[in-house]
């Protein structure tokens, strides 16, 4: 070994090595070449049996700044080899390194920096984990969100988040007297060695400092040869240690009083260390299973019932089947855990509330934790089910496959009398390529599933290419009365293994392959891979992967990078707005061409909808396009051209219309020509502080706010309702007064004819017809804004108890329920009938036509509601909370609502024993409330519009 130099070494990285002779070069290397220099590498071999030590005293022979141990029996973890080098390390500060890692090339000096500027014990950075046998490169970031700038902290119990999520060791840079000192060592002889160390160094570190360097790279080997989903958690003794781990952080919690950290990391062992043995689960014995379930017990029996508020509902159910080791109900569980769409189980409806399963339902507890009714499964129709599908036989032959499986049917969802079709596909993985359909011979209802069988003759009509499409995966699709319903395939303790001998013949022949290996996927899915059997097929494979790997396929796949990140160019934002500007400049405009958009695309509705209707009511020669988000168009009319939002045919027709039409906002990043005349419509006059009166807007950046305002200032015209809009939303955007229509809102023309005509508006008619809503009850509308809380949407959740709601007030009236866009809401199967969701009715002008009062909050739909003159109630139960929280308002709602103004469930069903008066009560007040901010909506906005800018023959301005 050659001499050691005199001086200290900044950093001591101690690279951990157990027969990994092939790579441990690379990772010390990557030690090497950091760019601070005075950096020292001490190989600690685990006792390898292949040569690694060998390999580590050549390394340390061709430099001075390595030096190589051996422990003289292997200690079975990596704790004990990264004590040994802390031992001898000179460094004064340590960092660790594996064998099959590599550092970052700035890693050392980044942490380093830190660590003395800072004066922190301990030092973390970003980890990346890089999937080395992920054709595309795959890398991903280790919990970015904890490392997106410099932080500082003077204790974890400042930032829970790292401690309880990123307990790798590796990812740090830690004081070596700081070590010394705490007396940290890794413990011996046990796996998840890290979670301990972590843990132990945080709660000692006097100060701790995050970076947003990547200092590591995780190198990770995701594809196995195995076809299990599993690899060691299907070790039981796995499973023990990573318990007996967290029992030991546990103590030192206890130790030093860290109730609230220990509630951290009991919720993140619930949703990430459980979930993962879970997910094997279906795939390991019963005697497995019974001990995983008794290890389990014991540890999590114990937690705090806080520990459960944060996970999901299907988080909360398999901890509790698990308890109870309800395998029947705990296995569908999983699945749906796994793949969170998928319904996985038949169940079961109790006193108007859905349940996961009909077993356990004695115990209160198991009531509130397996009630699924929020999940909304029982509104869903079979063709928007996701249903398990779980083999139940599979056997093979030459010739092909024998397989049979049991669709579930939750609620019965899949009547008895229905018509019953299935087909098998088989498609590529890799998309675009080709895809195979089989028919299934039998499908038929058997208790509580729908069970199918198929034999399926693969050798003769399975024609897969041979190369670049090695993994198959397999659908059904269900035919239920014609409605379509698509499932994959679950497997779990279905033996594949060892079934049969599957031959195929490729286009390519079969001397690139000659078998179809079944598997399961990563989501417990049956999949298939194509195997070479036969030595010709071996040789060809052999042959041909190397040529992959020759110096012309290595060119070749560049240029076919090149070509795919070239297409991915094209389609990117920033080339699309760049392409669009352009279009602006070079092509003409297309007179009598009109843009309309309603809600970013999303509905047909609103003004944009009223001014539409109007062009083809006079049947005016223009050429309409309407835009469209998510994945198809519906309920758009089917005379009009549709483009799909951020389309290139959405920014070429934008780029040439002579009129654009909207009522929330065109992409802000998209200029419009001076030629093009922009009609806003806007969507509600204000309660809540808008635009530059938001708070958050004025403390914005000036070039934020200037490129606001731009966007802004390419309205031509803005509709307003009323001079309420034009003291508070006109200068809050800063739109001048010769810009703003006084001509009411289009949408809102209905509403006053309907109030003038006195009778049930048709559209109203056909909307409760479609919806089973009686007539000869009064009909009442709850439609509240949505709420926020740390600048996140809050989920919404009813401020009174809906089934009350019902049982009171059900055989009165019908409560119609229309939740903010931002939020949704489902109805429990108790309130059926008497309470309907209309939340996700496109458009709600035929919502307020049927209701005949309104129940809302701060919600500006009491500007449009007010003139139907129908009564409304102003549900304000958290008024204070909202006002404080929010960013304000324009005028006091106590003082100014048109109508009885409650804070409680109790007042506000009082206020609702009283309905049938409440009308004359309110009636001098609502006309009031319209004429102070809504008067220039007179029924003929739409007619107005149409005259000034499209006339008779479309061509006034």
């Amino acid at each position: 070994m050659s001499q050691q130099p005199d001086t200290t070494p900044d950093i001591s990285v101690v690279v951990i090595v157990y027969n990994d002779a092939a790579r441990l070069p690379t990772a010390v290397q990557s030690v090497l070449d950091q760019t601070l220099r005075n950096v020292e590498v001490i190989i600690a071999d685990d006792c390898s049996t292949d040569g690694s030590f060998e390999v580590a005293q050549q390394l340390a022979a061709r430099s001075d700044r390595v030096r190589a141990i051996q422990l003289p029996e292997n200690s079975g973890g990596c704790g004990e080899p990264r004590n040994q080098g802390i031992a001898v390390a000179r460094g004064r500060y340590v960092m660790f390194l594996d064998s099959d890692d590599t550092l970052e090339l700035n890693a050392c000096r980044n942490m380093l920096d830190a660590a003395e500027s800072t004066g922190a014990d301990l030092v973390s950075g970003l980890c990346l984990r890089v999937h080395t046998d992920s054709r595309n490169g795959k890398k991903v970031k280790w919990y970015p969100w904890l490392y997106r700038e410099t932080r500082t902290f003077d204790s974890v119990a400042e930032i829970p988040d790292l401690m309880v999520f990123d307990t790798l060791s590796t990812n740090k840079c830690y004081r070596r007297e700081f070590l010394l000192e705490s007396g940290l060592t890794f413990p011996k002889g046990i796996h998840y060695e890290d979670l301990l160390f972590s843990a132990q160094a945080y709660l000692a570190a006097s100060r701790i400092t995050l970076i947003p360097n990547t200092v590591y790279h995780w190198n990770v080997v995701e594809k196995a040869a195995a076809k299990s989903i599993s690899n060691r958690r299907h070790e039981i003794n796995n499973f023990a240690d990573r318990v007996e781990i967290h029992r030991r952080i546990d103590r030192v919690l206890d130790e030093m009083g860290q109730t609230e950290l220990k509630l951290h990391k009991d919720r993140k062992f619930l949703k990430h260390d459980l979930v993962l043995y879970l997910r094997d689960l279906p795939f390991l014995d019963d005697d497995y299973r019974h001990r995983f379930a008794e290890l389990a017990r014991g540890y999590i029996q114990g937690f705090s019932p806080e520990a459960y508020e944060e996970l999901s509902p299907v988080h909360r159910l398999c901890a509790y089947l698990l308890l109870q080791e309800d395998w029947k109900n705990l296995t569908p569980a999983i699945d749906t855990l796994i793949n969170p769409r998928k319904i996985s189980s038949p169940l079961a409806e109790r006193d108007g509330r859905v349940y996961w399963c009909e077993e356990h339902l004695d115990d209160p507890l198991a009531r509130k934790i397996l009630d699924v009714t929020d999940l909304g499964y029982h509104t869903r129709p079979v063709q928007r089910m996701w249903l398990r599908n779980q083999v139940t036989s599979y056997a093979e032959n030459p010739a092909g496959i024998k397989v049979s499986g049991a669709v579930v049917n939750p609620l019965g969802v899949i009547p008895p009398g229905a018509e019953l079709k299935a087909e098998l596909e088989f498609r590529a993985r890799r998309r675009s390529l080709q895809k195979f359909r089989f028919p299934v011979q039998s499908v038929q209802h058997e208790g509580e599933t729908v069970a199918w069988q198929a034999t399926v003759p693969l050798a003769a009509k399975f024609r897969p290419l041979g190369i670049v499409d090695e993994v198959w995966d397999v659908r059904l699709y269900l035919s239920v009365d014609g409605v379509q319903a698509t499932s994959r395939l679950t497997v779990g303790q279905t033996a594949l293994e060892d079934a049969g001998v599957v031959r195929v013949r490729p286009r390519l022949g079969r001397m690139t392959a000659d078998r179809l290996v079944p598997h399961a996927s990563a989501k417990g899915h049956l999949a298939f891979r194509l195997a070479q059997h036969g030595t010709l097929a071996q040789r060809t494979t052999t042959l041909v992967r190397r040529n992959l790997q020759s110096p012309p396929a290595a060119m070749a796949k560049k240029m076919a990078r090149k070509v795919v990140k070239a297409r991915k160019d094209l389609h990117s934002g920033p080339r699309k707005i760049e392409t669009y500007h352009r279009m602006i400049r070079l092509l003409p405009v297309r007179k009598g061409t009109v843009v309309f958009e309603s809600h970013l695309g999303k509905q047909y509705s609103d003004s944009p909808r009223a001014i539409y209707e109007e062009l083809r009511r006079r049947n005016l020669p223009f050429h309409v396009i309407w835009s469209y988000a998510g994945e198809r168009p519906t309920g758009f009319p089917d005379d009009v051209e549709l483009v799909r939002r951020w389309s290139w045919p959405y920014l070429r027709a934008l780029a040439q219309a002579e009129f654009w039409i909207d009522n929330q906002g065109f992409p802000l990043k998209l200029s419009k020509r001076p030629e093009t005349t922009y009609i806003q419509t806007w969507h509600g006059s204000a309660l809540k502080r808008m635009g530059f009166d938001e708070p958050k807007y004025r403390i914005k950046p000036e070039h934020e706010q200037r490129a606001y305002q731009e966007a802004i200032d390419r309205f031509d015209y803005f509709v307003v309702r009323g001079r309420h809009d034009e003291r508070t939303l006109a200068p809050a955007y800063r739109i001048t007064e010769d810009r703003l229509l006084r001509t009411g809102y289009p949408r809102n023309d209905a509403l006053v004819r309907a109030r003038d005509a006195g009778t049930l508006d048709p559209a109203a008619r056909e909307l409760a017809e479609r919806l089973g809503i009686r007539l000869d009850r009064p009909v009442v509308l709850y439609a509240p804004t949505f709420r926020e809380q740390n600048g996140k949407v809050k989920k919404f959740e009813f401020p009174f108890d809906v089934d009350e709601f019902a049982d009171r007030f059900g055989d009165r009236f019908t409560l119609l329920v229309r939740t903010h866009y931002l939020n949704n809401v489902t109805l429990p199967p108790s309130v059926a009938g008497r309470v309907v969701n209309v939340s996700g009715e496109p458009d709600i002008t035929p919502v307020l036509l049927l209701a005949d009062a309104l129940i809302t909050d701060y919600s500006s739909v009491m500007f449009d509601y007010a003139l139907l003159q129908r009564p409304m109630v102003f549900f304000t139960y958290d008024w204070e909370e909202y006002v404080d929280n929010s960013r304000g308002t324009y005028f006091d709602l106590s003082q100014e609502a048109p109508g009885p103004v409650v804070h409680t469930a109790e007042d506000l069903f009082g206020v609702l024993e009283g309905l049938d008066t409440l009308a004359s009560e309110q009636e001098a007040r609502l006309k009031e409330f319209v004429a102070q901010y809504g008067e220039y909506d007179r029924g003929d906005a739409a007619a107005q519009i149409v005259d000034r800018f499209f006339g008779n023959r479309g061509d006034a301005r």
